[in-house]
């Protein structure tokens, strides 16, 4: 398409009603040989007519019509030039802003300007072609009277009302379509609203169903929360018993036992141990699920904890695989939780001695700063039968063990990877893990190297607030409250060396007369018996201006987590069950565990009473 291009066709003066029919006349004739046609013509002509009457008297009014290009096209223009103080009327001005695509009005000292105008409808005409058919329409136009002028407005009107008319009557149609169309609309309307209520309906009875399955399945978390809680001192006790008898019977001061009495003893140590930490990790996964265990930091001896870990795990390793864990001497401080670590990087270590059957597993320790902190990364690679990649994920949920060449002869409980991830993510670090089978597996645990403790806890001798140590090894009486008669079977020896005279009650029920009578020295007691348990006892202990003052160190079975330590305000320290040893007891109770002097010899060795109440 090519444009028409700047063209000069008409210049009018406008003195009289007939120079305004001329413009008019004219200007239809321009715009037609422009290529305007219907409602756009009417609409110019009748604007040119409407501000020529308006304008008609002002001094000096001039018309000139052309063509020029504007940002939207190329449009026909009319500009008119006048003297004086005349303005175009209101309604002039707004006619021509409403019916045409260009109006602009100026004024200045020497004159007033109205620029009005349409844009040409684009054509495939030449531009020439169209200037020089506009020039021949102009100069063959003659004059014409204002009669015929008058007839040709009326054909033009008629012809505009024809127009008006068909077009009213594809308006009717329109409605009538629409109006159909809208009731379909409104049935529509009806129908999927009546869809929707009932679909509704069915939604709120699912999400009331969900609701329901919702408080089930969340009641029976809550019930296997309360039964790992209230099993877990039902299952450490007897295998914590099954320990300590085992390694009673096989300490140097122990009855002569032959080689393979030792070695069955040993065995079931092994095992008890095996159990214990199985049982350990089933409680830790549950408790970690409902939010409840939560890190205890502490300086940790790395050095010792990898040492603990050589001589734990080197047993594992299959004939023709090598297990190499370093001996790290100076590594920075590190702050963390102890336990955890180590049953973070023992399952790590345990799944590669499990799954390698020749090569190596390593361990490599090293230190980075990540945003001015120091970070830790243990990286254990292996030579094993590695995991497939769509697995990698899978090997992360509880329970699950990947098919194949992995179940051959290796059993497990699919915990050891989830419950060493979900532990390095309460010690504030992360757990990768990559492999390919064939490749071997490398797992990477970054842990920050210092993790800060939890609001209002710090963390003493097992767990507790560190209190001063009072410089003396030996008690005068004791008073330990248990019913568990096993584990006092298995702790008298080590109460005899720490106290002249011990107390055992038990029954709980008794132990506050008894500990009120006896005025010991200090009190150990089980935190979970029948009526009145731990804690009712240490309340009523508490309470009493006689036995207020009697240091108490709690004993349990309990996790630490599990401990409700707001109502064992009175208690000095809370110990547990596991591997109480006299230092540990000593400790607890503020008192300096120094050795114990040994008799001389040939002298008789000091009586330590024993009383059951």
């Amino acid at each position: 398409m090519r444009a028409v291009g700047s063209h000069e066709f008409i210049d009018l003066p406008l003195s009289a009603d007939r120079d305004v029919f001329e413009l008019r006349r004219q200007g239809q004739l321009l715009c037609r040989a422009l290529g305007l046609e219907g409602h756009e013509l009417v609409r110019v002509v009748t604007v040119l007519s409407e501000v020529g009457r308006d304008l008609l008297g002002s001094p000096a009014l001039r018309v000139g019509l052309r063509t020029a290009p504007q940002p939207d096209g190329v449009h026909v223009l009319a500009s008119f030039s006048w003297g004086g103080d005349r303005r175009p009327g209101a309604e002039t001005l707004q006619a021509a802003q409403r019916l045409l695509d260009h109006s602009r009005y100026s004024a200045s000292d020497e004159g007033h300007t109205l620029t009005v105008g349409q844009r040409l409808p684009s054509t495939n005409t030449p531009p020439e072609q169209r200037v020089e058919r506009a020039r021949a329409a102009l100069r063959g136009s003659g004059d014409l009277s204002m009669g015929e002028e008058l007839r040709s407005q009326n054909r033009q009107l008629l012809r505009a009302l024809e127009e008006s008319r068909a077009q009213q009557e594809e308006l009717r149609r329109l409605n009538k379509e629409l109006e159909e169309t809208n009731q379909g609309v409104v049935a529509l309307y009806s129908e999927l609203s009546a869809e929707l209520e009932e679909t509704n309906t069915g939604v709120v009875a699912l999400y009331a169903e969900l609701e329901d399955k919702t408080r089930q399945l969340r009641l029976a978390s809550e019930a296997k929360t309360r039964f790992w809680a209230n099993v877990s001192h039902e299952l450490r006790a007897p295998v914590n018993s099954v320990i300590s008898l085992a390694r009673l019977l096989m300490a140097p001061g122990a009855d002569p036992l032959s080689e393979e009495q030792r070695q069955q003893l040993s065995l079931i140590a092994g095992s008890g141990s095996t159990l214990l930490a199985l049982v350990e990790e089933l409680l830790d996964v549950a408790k970690a699920e409902s939010g409840r265990l939560e890190p205890v930091p502490a300086d940790t001896d790395l050095r010792t904890l990898l040492h603990q870990l050589r001589g734990t795990l080197g047993g594992m390793a299959h004939e023709g695989v090598r297990l190499h864990i370093p001996d790290v001497s100076d590594a920075p401080r590190l702050v963390t939780d102890e336990v955890m670590l180590t049953r973070v990087l023992r399952n790590v270590l345990s799944n590669g001695l499990k799954f390698t059957t020749t090569g190596e597993v390593r361990l490599t320790v090293e230190t980075e700063t990540r945003g001015g902190q120091t970070w830790f990364a243990f990286t254990t690679t292996d030579t094993g039968v590695g995991i497939p990649l769509d697995q990698q994920e899978r090997v992360f949920e509880e329970f699950y063990q990947v098919l194949g060449v992995h179940q051959r002869g290796r059993p497990g409980t699919g915990l050891g990877l989830p419950y060493a991830r979900r532990l390095t993510t309460i010690l504030g670090g992360t757990l990768t893990l990559t492999s390919a089978p064939g490749q071997g597996t490398t797992v990477r645990v970054d842990v920050p190297a210092h993790l800060d403790a939890p609001a209002g806890e710090v963390r003493g001798a097992d767990g507790d607030a560190p209190r001063a140590v009072e410089a003396t090894a030996r008690l005068g009486s004791l008073v330990v409250v248990d019913d568990d008669p096993t584990f006092l079977d298995l702790l008298r020896p080590t109460l005899e060396r720490i106290a002249d005279d011990v107390t055992e009650v038990p029954v709980s029920a008794r132990a506050f007369d008894v500990i009120r009578g006896r005025r010991p020295d200090a009190v150990l007691i089980d935190l979970v018996m029948p009526a009145p348990d731990g804690y009712t006892l240490l309340g009523v202990l508490a309470r009493d201006p006689l036995t207020a003052r009697i240091p108490v160190v709690v004993l349990t079975s309990t996790d630490p987590s599990e401990v409700d330590r707001t109502r064992l305000t009175h208690a000095r320290s809370v110990l547990n069950k596991t591997h109480l040893t006299r230092e540990r007891i000593l400790l607890a109770l503020g008192l300096d565990p120094v050795p114990a002097v040994p008799p001389v010899a040939g002298d008789a060795p000091a009586e330590s009473g024993k009383t059951t109440e």
